[in-house]
């Protein structure tokens, strides 16, 4: 009879540790491009890095930039207001992030790193 007990018990436990290991918040990597515009810094928020460009018709539209890279923030200080209405040449680099939910749903994260900023 004990042996039928641990029998059950080794069935129902060893699904308990396969689930355990599978990975749902993984990202994935879906897409990186590259992009160079001209815009005129907007100030620094609590989710990024704020520019203002246009569009070739000249609508304004802003730019938020989430990461710089480590040279070009040693060489600009973005977190002062005092390159606020600075114009600049932007090189960035734009990484679309997938990650799922517990419940299997895909999430997009649009990522865009400053890696070159020249002051125009």
């Amino acid at each position: 009879m004990k042996t039928i007990y641990l029998v059950m018990l080794t069935f129902l436990v060893t699904p308990l540790f396969s689930f355990t290991t599978l990975k749902i918040n993984e990202p994935i990597l879906v897409s990186q491009d590259i992009t160079i515009v001209e815009a005129v810094y907007d100030g620094h928020e609590d989710y990024g890095y704020n520019f203002i460009a246009k569009h070739s018709d000249d609508e304004e539209y802003t730019l938020t930039f989430q990461k710089v890279d480590e040279a070009v923030s040693s060489e600009f200080d973005l977190d002062s207001d005092a390159l606020i209405g600075t114009k600049f040449r932007i090189t960035y680099k734009t990484k679309t992030i997938v990650t799922k939910d517990a419940d299997g749903y895909e999430d997009e994260n649009i990522v865009n790193t400053i890696t070159k900023l020249e002051k125009l």
